[in-house]
């Protein structure tokens, strides 16, 4: 196998080893500085009454961006967790919440309570206990993929659907796209 490749179960496709490290990194950076820039731009407006103020918050630069990261934190999330357990994913992930603290602390002006200090000292205690470990203890859709293909080549054979090169792959094809 390649230096840059390692293979957690039999049978799955080869993983890279910077892919949990990278996921990780962006999932914690897009969470903390989403929140931030939200906190910042909703500071800059007045108290929202309405749901039509909630429309034109979104629309401010601060908030805006704020929205933009979150949705980036959100799909890469989705990402993380196709490929690494959500047991591994989310204590690790928690950084980003003691990284928002600190953002806060030191542009916001916040007053962190010795409490808050102590939560977050416990979210890094927990990081660094999963951190270390394996992200993937449970077969993921990628090496079970071989056998649900082997179980929907068998449901087509018995109900006589012929075997394509395309069928094959897992796609069926009946002359209508999906």
């Amino acid at each position: 196998m390649a230096s840059g490749l390692s293979s957690p179960h039999l049978g799955s496709k080869p993983r890279w080893k910077w892919k949990t490290p990278l996921f990780a990194l962006v999932v914690i950076l897009t969470n903390a500085f989403g929140n931030f820039s939200i906190a910042r731009g909703m500071r800059q407006l007045p108290a929202l009454g309405t749901p039509a103020d909630l429309i034109v918050a979104i629309f401010t630069p601060w908030v805006g961006l704020g929205v933009a990261l979150l949705i980036t934190w959100l799909l890469s999330r989705m990402m993380f967790l196709s490929f690494a357990d959500l047991s591994y994913m989310l204590p690790l992930t928690s950084l980003g919440f003691a990284l928002s603290a600190v953002l806060g602390r030191l542009f916001l002006n916040e007053q962190i309570t010795p409490q808050r200090w102590a939560g977050i000292f416990l979210i890094m205690i927990g990081t660094a206990l999963v951190g270390p470990g394996n992200p993937e203890t449970a077969l993921h859709a990628e090496a079970q993929g071989e056998e649900c293909g082997a179980r929907v080549a068998r449901g087509m054979e018995s109900r006589g659907v012929e075997r394509t090169g395309i069928e094959s792959s897992g796609i069926e094809s009946s002359g209508v796209e999906k």
